[in-house]
């Protein structure tokens, strides 16, 4: 019991430490945000925090379940490299908006993320059919800034 409930910990851990490195790097983003030309859709500054943290806790408990389930050999060693290769993109995403402002690197960079996600998310699935599950809303969410990435480095070509 001692080892699951630290083994989730870990998890947690490493996951949000990831979202702390991207929180670094969007130090300035809420201002930012504010600066930019916007298309009606976009959501406000203020919920992204709240989505982020929900998602990432969501995601912290699928490669949890995965680790669990499999441990880290074999599938379950694939998984969750890619698992931590989609958190660098995640967290490296950050940066190449908020703090460089570069658009079209930042576009670059979530369209791989999306990639890795997927996979991941594929293996996931096939280890543990919820863990799967988990990464789906994040999967959408990022679908979502996608689009939305694309669309404000469209609108705002002097600023990124």
């Amino acid at each position: 019991m001692a080892k699951t409930i630290l083994g989730l910990l870990g998890w947690f851990l490493i996951t949000f430490i990831a979202a702390g490195i991207g929180a670094w790097g969007s130090a300035s983003a809420p201002s930012f945000y504010q600066s930019l030309s916007l298309p009606s859709w976009a959501p406000p500054a203020s919920l992204f925090g709240p989505v982020w943290t929900v998602l990432y806790s969501l995601m912290a408990i699928a490669a949890w379940l995965v680790w669990k389930r499999a441990g880290l050999l074999g599938v379950a060693r694939t998984a969750l490299l890619l698992y931590l290769l989609q958190l660098v993109a995640n967290a490296l995403w950050s940066w190449a908006f908020f703090a460089w402002h570069q658009g079209s690197l930042a576009f670059g960079i979530i369209i791989v993320l999306w990639a890795v996600l997927l996979v991941t998310l594929v293996r996931f699935w096939r280890i543990k059919p919820v863990a799967g599950m988990l990464l789906l809303p994040y999967l959408a969410w990022v679908s979502f800034a996608a689009a939305l990435n694309f669309a404000v480095w469209q609108l705002n070509p002097s600023l990124l």
